[in-house]
């Protein structure tokens, strides 16, 4: 790519960025009037949505309702939610459910039950009634990625634009107005008359993680550099079952599993969870994760078992063929022996603050799903939210986003200063990145105290990310990327001297109402 060269320019009413479940909704939701771009920095579906195993929350039985939803999902999130947000969450999971359904999508239904029968419903950790619905056993993710994306297909306003790394948003006047990206034939100037962020996590920034090799915070530390709070970052979700294999754990094995009566068990053959939780195998994965971990350590294991020999073989190979499928691949027959298992980084709780119309800080601006911190999740996320969120919020940012393009229209968004690349910087960043996940890993990981945490500044100190604009190359702008946002969220991490949720404090065990029973915020003045 040439240094000298000027970005080539693109215009639209709305660009979203980001091709998840909240991407995809908010762009299908923003084109009924708007012409809209999704920019993603790979494929379409190379994010965190198609491999979502367990399903969506949604209040559908006989003896639940939305209020009970709502209970369960504050319960997860330990005293931090929005009680506002969660209302808007649960009360939008029939007609976001019903829209899937009308657009082609297939979830399973009951045994026996053929057309519009009912529902099957799974259960998962941390909620009191089976409310989760699921597709093709466990593939709901890949199911509900299909669905969005040939819908989105059929809008003719919408544009995907593959391979386009969008590297830092644009602020005119107060506003945003566009992005700036990387394409395979160079830099991008997006001029949009608004903007939605829908870029996902940043699981990839620990050395164990469930999340694609995409998943870089990006758009947390896009908004960031523009100017906006993010919010809870200390907030981790570590995921309790991924499948240990080859040293390293990468697979997701759902939660529904021990949904359907699957027992985690130590390296003894001894089932362990009643020790930590009323609720044994089906308590709230912060709880489950550290309870894995101290079992570890008490057995001088590496991992725990995930036991599901007591469940009906037929239901097992029906209800979870990938998970059986994958472990069969790896010598593993789940019917007859127990899976090694072990916590993996899973989903961010924190990440851009807006409001429950999805509005950040910026105007022009709006995020939803896994990049947003509009308050749902709290300290804990409840098993299977994430996919109702991206879909209730991704609508809605869409909508805002129509509306603000149609009343605010940009022309321009006028000439991008590039910060000249500095290869030993460049260099010094990309070469960091596999310590950096072994440092987060080890020391901002499930337990945390101030001297892993010191641990982990001091290295991240020593690695100072170049501007982001000096990437040439994906591989630049995501070390630039993971860098930054290791680094703040590690301090979060040593600013909450309390334990709640997700985040875990060997030196502050307890929770502290009292100092803490708010949400920590982090904003940098762009210059």
């Amino acid at each position: 790519m040439g240094e000298s060269s000027p970005p080539s320019q693109i215009r639209t009413d709305v660009l979203v960025i980001g091709s998840g479940v909240a991407g995809l909704r908010a762009a299908i939701e923003a084109s009924a009037s708007a012409d809209v771009l999704v920019a993603t920095k790979g494929k379409a579906f190379s994010g965190s949505t198609g491999t979502a195993q367990g399903g969506i929350a949604i209040a559908m039985g006989e003896t639940d309702t939305p209020q009970f939803h709502l209970e369960d999902t504050l319960g997860a999130g330990d005293g931090l939610c929005e009680r506002g947000a969660v209302e808007v969450l649960v009360g939008g999971a029939h007609s976001v459910v019903a829209e899937l359904i009308a657009w082609g999508a297939h979830f399973d239904r009951d045994a026996g039950a053929e057309g519009d029968g009912p529902l099957a419903l799974g259960v998962e950790g941390a909620h009191k009634i089976r409310r989760i619905i699921h597709a093709m056993g466990d593939a709901t993710g890949e199911e509900v990625e299909r669905t969005l994306l040939a819908k989105a297909a059929s809008c003719p306003r919408i544009t995907v634009a593959e391979t386009h790394f969008a590297v830092d948003l644009i602020v005119r006047g107060g506003r945003c107005v566009g992005a700036l990206a990387l394409s395979p034939q160079g830099r991008v100037v997006i001029t949009a008359s608004a903007v939605v962020l829908a870029t996902g996590g940043f699981g990839q920034v620990y050395e164990d993680t469930t999340n694609p090799a995409g998943a870089t915070g990006d758009g947390m530390t896009m908004a960031y550099r523009a100017g906006c709070s993010l919010r809870d970052l200390e907030f981790v979700q570590f995921h309790p079952t991924a499948l240990y294999e080859d040293g390293a754990t990468k697979f997701l094995i759902s939660e529904a599993v021990r949904g359907e009566a699957g027992v985690l068990r130590n390296e003894r053959g001894e089932a362990f969870m009643s020790r930590y939780h009323e609720m044994g195998d089906l308590a709230p994965r912060d709880v489950a994760s550290r309870a894995i971990v101290d079992q570890m350590y008490r057995t001088g294991s590496e991992f725990v078992y995930l036991d599901m020999t007591d469940i009906n073989p037929e239901l097992i190979v029906t209800r979870f063929p990938n998970i059986t499928e994958h472990c069969r691949e790896q010598g593993l027959d789940v019917r007859t022996q127990p899976v090694p298992v072990r916590p993996a980084a899973h989903f961010a709780m924190g990440g851009v603050l807006t409001d429950v119309r999805t509005r950040t800080e910026i105007p022009g601006l709006f995020a939803s799903g896994e990049v947003a911190s509009v308050g749902v999740h709290g300290a804990n996320r409840l098993a299977s939210n994430s996919l109702l969120e991206g879909l209730v919020f991704g609508r809605r940012s869409g909508a805002e986003a129509a509306r603000w393009a149609a009343a605010n229209r940009v022309k321009d968004a006028g000439d991008i200063e590039v910060a000249p690349a500095d290869d030993a910087l460049l260099e010094a960043a990309t070469g960091s990145v596999d310590k950096l996940r072994g440092v987060m890993q080890t020391r901002v990981g499930i337990l945390r105290c101030a001297t892993s945490l010191g641990e982990a500044l001091e290295f991240l100190d020593g690695v100072p990310p170049p501007p982001a604009t000096a990437a040439r190359t994906p591989r630049e702008l995501e070390a630039v990327n993971m860098l930054s946002l290791a680094a703040l969220l590690t301090h979060c991490a040593v600013e909450r001297t309390e334990s709640r949720g997700a985040h875990y404090r060997s030196d502050f065990p307890q929770r502290d109402d009292e100092a803490w029973s708010r949400h920590s915020l982090t904003r940098r003045t762009p210059s």
